[in-house]
């Protein structure tokens, strides 16, 4: 099985084959030159990873190479990224879905060690127990550590037949493994921190719905709708999130919507409906407190009631002057609020839904995101419904 990225996280924008390295004894610096260049310029970790693991494998007699990084919530190191050829059958197959368990031996030598740990041979070896197993006989391992010294993840390049690593090979691995404890505790902090972010704003958005019992599963549903849209439409790893953390935020302005409002069993009043419109620019104060937020999350929880006509509200924005990320979320929540019961309605169903979003094609709705909606729900309903 050859690969170029095995991966679970978002992949690398653009891949920059690295420039042949003439020999002697600079190669290894004008390597980390080159290597430090892409790796600066790398979106995410996993990202970072694939210059370095090509150079693994073009420059050294590794046939493969792969990232593994720690998730604490399945106590396993997960592919990020991989070069070459890697490993077949069902145990490397296990191997993809669920990681390297953190208690590997391997691992934990790694958790202790000082510098890159060599193989020249795997069988016979209690720290490279397993691999053999996986037709790997010779191996290097490099520990990736956080700015604490945590091993946060593991390096490994493979070759299928006993392999003595020269010098020169060693060389080059020691450079570039130096460059990664840079880019990696650098890199490692950001994505960490964007996922203490995703948390607490989808928790945020779990709290709202806990209010209004009778939109509960709400948030989930249209997020996940909303990010399967967005990428039928191209937005990029980072588009996708900013979209995902307005969802989660859409309406965090009714904290502030007295409940005889909020859970009115019926149609509003004019008065109740100027209060409730209120909640959009409530919520977009309350964001903009929350000084990591994009721009592109203000533009949802800000425009999502904004009409492609003009109509909508708060500001009357018509067409492409709303963002598109908040024109595919109001698409997204009005779907969910269709599809679901609401204190002044009954779930409707699937067909009459759509009926009703194609009524308002150019209307309420761009008319290229009602399309995407019905090649989204043409390939399956939202896993959450």
């Amino acid at each position: 099985m050859n690969a170029s990225v095995t991966t679970d996280a978002p992949q690398p924008q653009e891949h920059v084959p690295l420039h042949p390295l003439p020999p002697g004894p600079g190669a290894a610096a004008d390597l980390t030159l080159q290597l430090t260049r892409l790796g600066l310029n790398a979106p995410d970790l996993g990202s970072a990873m694939m210059p370095v693991l090509d150079a693994l494998v073009g420059q050294t007699a590794a046939v493969g190479a792969g990232y593994f990084q720690w998730r604490e919530a399945t106590l396993a190191y997960h592919a990020r990224s991989a070069s070459g050829e890697m490993p077949e059958g069902p145990q490397m197959a296990a191997l993809l879905a669920h990681g390297l368990p953190g208690n590997l031996p391997l691992l934990r030598a790694l958790e202790r060690a000082d510098g890159v740990l060599y193989f020249e041979e795997t069988q016979g070896s209690e720290v490279a127990a397993g691999f053999p197993d996986l037709g790997v006989r010779a191996l290097l391992a490099a520990p990736v550590l956080s700015r604490g010294g945590q091993l946060v993840g593991a390096l490994l390049a493979h070759v299928f037949t006993p392999h003595v690593w020269t010098p020169a090979e060693r060389r080059l691995v020691d450079s570039v493994t130096g460059l990664l404890a840079l880019l990696a505790a650098r890199l490692d902090a950001e994505e960490r921190e964007l996922a203490a972010h995703e948390s607490a704003l989808r928790t945020i958005g779990l709290c709202l719905e806990a209010r209004d019992a009778e939109t509960q599963g709400h948030t989930d549903r249209v997020t996940d709708l909303a990010v399967r849209l967005g990428g039928q439409l191209g937005l990029n790893d980072t588009g996708l999130r900013t979209l995902r953390w307005g969802a989660y935020l859409h309406d965090i302005g009714k904290i502030g919507i007295p409940d005889d409002i909020l859970h009115h069993p019926g149609g509003l009043s004019p008065e109740m409906r100027e209060r409730m419109q209120e909640h959009v620019a409530d919520g977009v104060r309350l964001a903009t407190q929350l000084s990591f937020l994009p721009q592109a999350t203000l533009d949802v929880i800000g425009a999502h009631h904004e009409w492609w006509d003009g109509r909508g509200y708060p500001a009357g924005l018509k067409g492409e002057e709303i963002a598109l990320p908040a024109r595919i979320f109001a698409v997204c929540d009005v779907f969910d609020a269709l599809t679901h019961a609401r204190p002044y309605k009954a779930a409707w169903s699937l067909g009459a839904s759509l009926e009703y979003i194609d009524d308002l094609r150019g209307q309420q709705f761009d008319p290229q995101v009602v399309d995407a909606l019905r090649a989204v729900l043409a390939d399956g309903l939202p896993a959450v419904m």
